[in-house]
C-alpha cells in the first residue's frame, strides 16, 4: 500500500456507511434477517455498505454466520 491508498480508500467509502461501531451494534439483527431470507440490505442499508468496505466486519459477520449455521 502506497501513501495514496488510504487517501483513495476514504475518497471511495460509501456515504451510507455507518462505521463500524454502529455497524456492529446492529449486527445481530442484520444476521437474524439474513438468516430469514429477509433482505437486512434493504432495511439497514449503512450495515450493507459498512460490510462491503470493511473486512474486518464482514470477516466477523462471516465468523457468527458460520457459527450459528454451524458451517
Amino acid at each position: 500500500m502506497n501513501e495514496w491508498q488510504g487517501l483513495d480508500d476514504l475518497l471511495r467509502s460509501d456515504p451510507l456507511d455507518p462505521g463500524c461501531d454502529a455497524a456492529l451494534d446492529l449486527m445481530d439483527v442484520y444476521l437474524e434477517l439474513f438468516l430469514a431470507d429477509a433482505a437486512p440490505e434493504r432495511r439497514y442499508p449503512g450495515v450493507a455498505a459498512h460490510l462491503r468496505g470493511c473486512p474486518a466486519c464482514e470477516e466477523d459477520f462471516r465468523g457468527l454466520l458460520a457459527a450459528v449455521t454451524g458451517a
